[in-house]
């Protein structure tokens, strides 16, 4: 009995295990398939080969489907916003398409340091036409900011030279996309601009790298507007203006009834939300961009104002900008709307808490008086050159470093977007920009545009355009870079080499070194200046060319240096120019500093051996460690 069913269980098994070969993969049905073949850990390169091995598995990994959906929406998960919800898409083509476009981006940008680090003035403003070829490409423009994006998110430490260039590229293509869209924005009837739509605009303008976008910044202000109506509602709850909903054009006609508005957002504004003006710091950019000045909760008087409009206006109130000079105001109509006398208005101070004053306190407000015409409502895009005007003239108070020069930039850019004929601002940029050394055929067009303009300028247009012909014929001629060797006998005084964190002496700074000459090469009044005749040495010693922490580049002598007890990273926006990667203890040298100090990075590993790794206990072989450091940068000319 025992034998009899032992035999029927072994030929039940064996047709279990015979029906199971029978089965193949491929039998499984095609949901269950796509579900497999978007597991995870399939990359690109399985699916490819998955569907060159039969043509039921061709077939289920068809372009149109989901498995390369999944594969497309895994690599480049920014990309989803592009695209409908269940878009029916050819997903294999956009995914050969957007690896295509990576590739040609990163061959681009990894070009870009090799042509242009002997170009790049100090400032580190980029050349403009070494993005042409981004242009050029003719492919989705998305693409290509995602690639850029994905090159900086990257490894924070490495590849730090790649990343400089990506992050200029990505400043220029959105400032280019943020100006198509300001001139759309003022080719729209007067009556349809917002002064918070075009303050936006130079806000995203000025800060191209940073998420701001309209609709984030009308949220925040219906957020205050909600405050200020839950505050009418226990003063007023029949007010009108709590029946106004997003996009009503309503306008509260009864004064009274105004007055409890403007009542309550100065309550809102002022006392619960704490807004003020930045009488300490007045010329902070940051006080001209809409989205600081909502984070920070201050601003400046037209920053204020054009929020404080807002508002106001979305709550049935109707106030109109004033370009009143040295403060920017709002006027407020206490008779018949439209009215041309100018004692027939309350005129708001946004700067000043919302205080209420008369036409004759205005005039104690600047200590002056002025005409009629200057109480006048202006147009939304006086708003707008009036807000540029503000920070090209912070731009102009700069001290010279890169910041103030792409402050200036951004701001003349703008201006001469709105108002493009203006020959003053023309004549400024022109100036920059030769200034800079950047951009000559640019400089060419902007003189001659001048020229049509105004030809009484033929003076200045005439030296310009000869300096910047000579720039051009210069820059087909260019000068090999000067190749420093520490063993050449005259630099055996160097002490320090590139890539090195050192601390200053006196002044206490953190920085790293990126070149150094044998002895001082600046000129007689710099170094009377700087009274480098009361070092020790004089000028008679090494000095070296550093980036500081707090983004400025300076020459200091070799006295005045001491490598860093505790190295750290410089958070200087140049060190990508100069360096590909932090290690901890150093920075290594790009291949083009190495070119021109070609034995620097070696002195470099054995100086930063000694000061730290021997130091440290249960470091291991520390010879092993060393060549080891060498082995993995053999892109460094020894």
């Amino acid at each position: 009995m025992a034998t009899s069913v032992a035999g029927e269980g072994q030929q039940s098994l064996n047709w279990i295990i015979s029906d199971h070969q029978t089965k193949k993969l491929t039998d499984l049905p095609t949901e269950l398939l796509e579900h497999i073949l978007c597991f995870p850990v399939l990359k690109h390169l399985d699916i490819c080969n998955v569907s060159c091995c039969c043509k039921r598995l061709h077939d289920v990994c068809h372009g149109r489907g989901k498995v390369w959906g999944h594969q497309y929406k895994l690599r480049w998960p920014r990309l989803q916003r592009f695209y409908r919800q269940n878009e029916c898409c050819d997903w294999l083509r956009e995914y050969k398409t957007r690896h295509r476009v990576g590739i040609q981006i990163r061959g681009t940008v990894e070009s870009i340091s090799k042509r242009f680090f002997t170009e790049v003035p100090c400032v580190g403003q980029v050349l403009g036409d070494s993005f042409a070829e981004i242009e050029s490409l003719g492919m989705p423009e998305h693409f290509c900011e995602d690639e850029l994006l994905f090159i900086l998110n990257s490894d924070k430490r490495k590849s730090l030279t790649l990343k400089y260039y990506a992050k200029k590229i990505l400043y220029f293509l959105r400032q280019q996309n943020i100006l198509r869209s300001l001139k759309t924005f003022l080719e729209q009837p007067a009556e349809q601009q917002s002064a918070l739509e075009g303050a936006i605009l130079v806000d995203q303008y000025c800060n191209p790298l940073a998420d701001i976008t309209l609709n984030n910044i009308s949220a925040q202000l219906d957020e205050i507007a909600e405050k200020v109506k839950k505050m009418l509602r226990i003063k007023n709850p029949s007010h009108p203006s709590l029946r106004i909903t997003q996009g009503d054009c309503f306008v509260v006609e009864d004064l009274e009834l105004q007055r409890q508005v403007v009542c309550a957002l100065n309550s809102v504004l002022y006392e619960q939300l704490q807004y003020k003006g930045n009488e300490f710091d007045f010329y902070n950019p940051l006080n001209s961009y809409i989205h600081q000045v909502l984070l920070r909760r201050t601003g400046i008087p037209i920053s204020l104002s054009v929020l404080y409009m807002t508002l106001a206006r979305n709550l049935g109130v109707q106030v109109e900008p004033v370009n009143f000079p040295n403060h920017f105001l709002l006027r407020w109509c206490q008779k018949q709307r439209g009215s041309e006398d100018i004692y027939d208005y309350v005129y708001i101070d946004a700067f000043g808490k919302g205080k209420q004053l008369t036409a004759k306190e205005c005039e104690y407000l600047i200590g002056h008086q002025v005409t009629a015409d200057y109480y006048s409502a202006i147009s939304t895009t006086e708003v707008l050159l009036r807000m540029v005007g503000n920070l090209l003239n912070i731009g102009k108070r700069g001290e010279g470093n890169e910041k103030s020069y792409q402050l200036l930039r951004d701001s003349l850019d703008l201006y001469l977007t709105i108002n493009p004929d203006n020959v003053q601002y023309l004549l400024l940029q022109a100036r920059l920009y030769f200034h800079l050394g950047i951009w000559p055929e640019k400089v060419l067009d902007i003189l001659q545009h001048i020229q049509a303009l105004d030809p009484s300028q033929h003076g200045a247009v005439g030296y310009l355009v000869q300096h910047t012909l000579e720039h051009i014929q210069h820059k087909k001629h260019p000068v090999t870079p000067e190749v420093k060797k520490r063993s050449v006998s005259e630099h055996l005084e160097v002490q320090y080499s590139v890539g090195l964190i050192m601390k200053h002496k006196r002044s206490g700074y953190n920085c790293v070194i990126y070149g150094w000459d044998p002895k001082c090469t600046m000129s007689q009044e710099w170094i009377t200046t700087m009274r480098v005749h009361q070092l020790s040495n004089g000028a008679n010693q090494p000095f070296y060319n550093v980036l500081v922490q707090d983004g400025t580049c300076r020459y200091a002598a070799q006295e005045n240096l001491e490598p860093h007890s505790a190295p750290l990273e410089i958070g200087h926006p140049e060190v990508g120019r100069y360096f590909s990667e932090f290690a901890d203890t150093h920075y290594f040298a790009n291949e083009e500093l190495q070119t021109r100090y070609p034995e620097d990075m070696v002195e470099t590993l054995c100086t930063v051996q000694e000061l730290y790794h021997r130091l440290t206990p249960g470091t291991g072989n520390q010879d092993q460690a060393l060549a080891t450091d060498q082995n993995n940068h053999r892109a460094m000319p020894m």
